[in-house]
């Protein structure tokens, strides 16, 4: 038996989202509720973890972009290219890009 409720309006909106109370309280005090179900949350799949971790590379490899004269931009720059293109690569997400 849930503790937890949610309470809705006339029109089944809700109004709020999570009283904790019996079941008692809540039949007494309020019209409409129902049981408050906890949401599941979904595994992140490989591509969107993927996805995650190169936007990341991206970010932490930005200050190299106007460092033209830092002794590896070429190679930044040409891992940036990489990076980018992985996600239409055969090798997505299998196989990350390296600098």
């Amino acid at each position: 038996m849930s503790n937890v409720w949610v309470i809705k309006d006339a029109e089944g909106n809700v109004t709020n989202a999570c009283i904790k109370a019996d079941e008692t309280f809540v039949a007494a005090n309020f019209d409409h509720y129902e049981a408050y179900v906890e949401p599941i949350e979904e595994e992140a799949s490989a591509d969107v973890l993927a996805r995650d971790w190169r936007d990341a590379e991206l970010k932490n490899t930005d200050f190299i972009v106007p460092t033209t004269d830092h002794p590896q931009h070429a190679a930044y720059m040409a891992y940036r290219i990489s990076l980018r293109g992985w996600p239409s690569t055969a090798d997505f997400p299998a196989t990350k890009p390296t600098l």
